[in-house]
């Protein structure tokens, strides 16, 4: 229950990625003997259909380590090689911690950044957007679906304001590809960050989409030696995992109607039984405009962390596996301005395509049991219980 983490290898990604870490396992950059070619045609046409899915042109991919280095190499590259322009960058509140952190480190650096709010479900106002645009804005960043509640937003008239202000727009994709339709150039998206882990791909892979024409958006390079990648980020390429994200991505393009239905189906009936089983349950997110997987919900006067320990046989999450370690609470469920109890009791569900429905049958029994039996040990809980019996009886 916890796929917006990561997810499993898909086998068919395991068989196409096999034969470049043995008899093909040469480096792309090897331009001098067959070795290289086999694996940098392997690259190239890797390439190829990375873009294909996404509307993109060929040369527009530059293959990463993972979303959180894309983000860096977005971020901060853009802002370097337009400073001459201005220096003033709009994102949202409840961006990635990697998109957070890359804007605030550029703070320091003499940029300025307006950190927009979002409302109750977690969508940010476009026209927010457009009034914050200055003649010294030189980027705008917004996350596609959010990672903690699944959040929806209005990619494509985000992209169309930037692109009629002439302002590079970068966004965070990282749970939105393979997951929903995803179409840069319909989006007019400029630059755009994702993972092979979040898709049935394999680890410590990624890519950034950087549109080459329409207009050309140029980033200076944040890691030097070699000039790999066209000189966006030097590096010796991970063969097989470009090949096991291209992979990945063409299986979830090619599921994505079929996955997205039975999740969505799984994950509403998670909901109704909670909702119809336990009171005081509140879904975080926006209630259409989510994520077809996520399912983030506060269960009141139960402490999140109780909930997860009472329920160890269930791989469960409060939140992004890269703020585990700060105890604070979400940064995206205090950007909704929830009441401070339900800071403390949200758990975050991420169905997948593994997921069965024994297994959801068996989360709802054990998050049911576990609540039931936290909330007996409330004095809150059953002090309003209390009360409510007493009204009853009057």
């Amino acid at each position: 229950m916890d796929y917006h983490s990561t997810t499993p290898v898909d086998s068919r990604v395991v068989e196409a990625m096999l034969p470049f870490f043995t008899e093909k396992f040469g480096n792309a950059a090897s331009r001098q003997h067959m070795f290289g070619w086999i694996a940098e045609e392997a690259v190239e046409s890797s390439r190829a259909s990375i873009a294909q899915h996404i509307g993109a042109d060929q040369k527009d991919i530059v293959f990463t380590s993972g979303a959180t280095e894309s983000n860096n190499l977005a971020i901060k590259g853009i802002a370097e090689v337009r400073r001459q322009k201005g220096n003033h960058i709009i994102t949202v509140q409840t961006e990635h911690k990697s998109v957070l952190d890359t804007c605030r480190r550029l703070e320091k650096q003499g940029f300025e950044v307006t950190y927009l709010p979002v409302d109750s479900f977690g969508v940010v106002d476009v026209n927010r957007i457009r009034d914050s645009l200055r003649p010294t804005t030189v980027l705008v960043s917004v996350m596609f679906a959010n990672n903690e509640i699944g959040t929806l937003q209005s990619i494509a008239e985000i992209g169309k304001i930037c692109r009629e202000h002439g302002v590079v727009f970068h966004t965070d994709a990282t749970q939105a590809v393979g997951k929903v339709p995803v179409n840069v150039s319909t989006m007019c998206i400029d630059a755009m960050s994702f993972s092979g882990h979040k898709m049935y791909g394999p680890k410590g892979v990624g890519a950034l989409y950087v549109r080459q024409s329409s207009p050309k958006v140029k980033i200076a390079m944040q890691m030097d030696g070699g000039g790999h990648e066209r000189g966006m980020r030097s590096g010796t390429l991970n063969v097989p995992g470009i090949v096991g994200l291209a992979k990945a991505l063409e299986l979830s393009v090619e599921l994505m109607a079929e996955e997205s239905k039975r999740l969505m189906v799984l994950r509403d009936r998670m909901f109704h039984e909670f909702v119809s089983r336990l009171d005081a349950v509140s879904l975080n997110g926006h209630p259409t405009d989510r994520l077809p997987h996520n399912l983030n919900v506060s269960f009141a006067f139960v402490e999140d962390n109780a909930l997860l320990m009472s329920m160890k046989d269930v791989a469960i999450s409060t939140g992004s596996a890269c703020s585990t370690a700060d105890p604070e609470p979400s940064h995206v469920l205090k950007a909704l301005r929830l009441p401070q109890e339900r800071l403390h009791s949200s758990l975050r569900f991420g169905l997948g395509r593994f997921t069965t429905e024994e297994e959801v049958e068996y989360v709802i029994t054990r998050v049911v049991e576990s609540v039931r039996k936290l909330r007996e040990l409330s004095p809150a809980y059953q002090s309003l219980v209390k009360k409510r019996h007493q009204t009853v009886t009057v």
